[in-house]
């Protein structure tokens, strides 16, 4: 299972990641028309995707036990959203050996700095400085 689900967040990380930059280089983030901004179903989108966001980063909150961890992968969630969720399943998953389980992947608490949260958190600061 551990397998499948790297590969699963690899995807993820990678369609994401070509999604985006394909969306960035036909219209520049902060030049999408004020019509779809105002739209009900695009506030509705947003709202749904960042409730998500919020409760995957609960359980974030409770595997890492340095608030430093914490607070970088909550900027790093809130700032890249599903690109910064599938790079912390895959940090998570490639720690774990390839037989572990699932429960444990799921339960286990770590106490680190959130090295890779804090850089995804600085990546999300400056995608939004330079747009």
């Amino acid at each position: 299972m551990i397998l499948f689900l790297r590969g699963l967040f690899i995807v993820i990380l990678a369609s994401m990641l070509a999604v985006t930059s394909w969306a960035s280089w036909h219209c520049p983030l902060f030049q999408v028309p004020r019509a779809v901004f105002t739209h009900p179903w695009f506030i509705a989108t947003l709202f749904d995707a960042y409730w998500g966001f919020t409760t995957f980063f609960v359980w974030v909150a409770y595997k890492q036990t340095a608030w430093s961890a914490r607070l970088a992968w909550f900027a790093a969630i809130m700032l890249l959203g599903n690109i910064a969720m599938a790079a912390y399943c895959l940090d998570e998953l490639f720690r774990s050996p390839k037989t572990g389980l699932v429960a444990d992947l799921l339960t286990a608490r770590r106490a680190t700095r959130g090295g890779l949260g804090l850089a995804l958190a600085g990546l999300g600061l400056g995608v939004i400085l330079l747009a």
